[in-house]
């Protein structure tokens, strides 16, 4: 990594630092810096503070609104490759991109000898060893570790009966435009009022992102000791 500015560079080498000192309050995970913190605890409660200029859509960070800007709007792509004609919107997709000249595989499986360009495809690729499905086939219900495998299944299965039309924000299909319009207004669109978790604290600007949060309750706390007597917290 080399920068120009040194401010760059301190923020970069925090990145080596193993240390999280700053810690959710509504969740396990913890963070190197304030801002991640802030940035993450906004995804419980749905905070999105960074809002378009030139649309409705707000975000929780501001990188999050600068790509969207730039995918939406500008459709500016700063990050242009030294070796072919590939520009790009956002630099994460240059380094993968990069990758792809030198043959680069930096995210490994520690289970088998599978090396990936970027730690989104290694997470798929976990998928084969854990056996977790979680994609839903929306016609037939069956279930795929991939969403490769999914979009396949039903090309083969379903034929016709394919729905077109996938929500941006989560893994719904849907078969009508009209029909993919009201569910983003139903479940994505951003909510002035905040709906509140009857069991915590949390609090959501956003339906789907309340849904998400209602399903950690779920399983919680759901084997209880058969003694009546019995004071143990665990």
């Amino acid at each position: 990594f080399t920068s120009v500015k040194l401010s760059s560079l301190r923020r970069h080498l925090k990145t080596h630092l193993d240390e999280k000192r700053h810690v959710c309050h509504l969740c396990p995970k913890a963070f190197r810096t304030a801002t991640l913190l802030h940035n993450h605890v906004n995804t419980h409660t749905g905070n999105k503070p960074h809002k378009c200029s030139e649309c409705d859509t707000a975000f929780v960070t501001r990188g999050e609104l600068s790509r969207h800007r730039r995918y939406k709007h500008t459709l500016e792509k700063p990050f242009k490759c030294t070796i072919c004609e590939y520009s790009s919107v956002e630099a994460s997709k240059m380094r993968r991109h990069v990758r792809s000249h030198t043959g680069e595989r930096p995210y490994p499986c520690h289970l088998c000898s599978y090396a990936s360009k970027d730690a989104y495809k290694l997470k798929r690729h976990m998928l084969t060893h854990t056996g977790e499905k979680r994609y839903e086939c929306y016609v037939c219900h069956a279930r795929f570790t991939q969403s490769g495998t999914m979009k396949i299944h039903m090309l083969q299965k379903h034929g016709e009966n394919v729905p077109k039309y996938q929500c941006p924000h989560c893994s719904t299909f849907l078969s009508r435009k009209s029909d993919l319009g009201v569910h983003l207004r139903n479940l994505h669109s951003y909510m002035e009022e905040a709906v509140k978790c009857r069991d915590c604290e949390a609090a959501f600007h956003e339906r789907y992102a309340f849904l998400q949060h209602r399903k950690t309750h779920r399983n919680e706390k759901r084997f209880r000791c058969a003694q009546g007597s019995c004071t143990c917290s665990q």
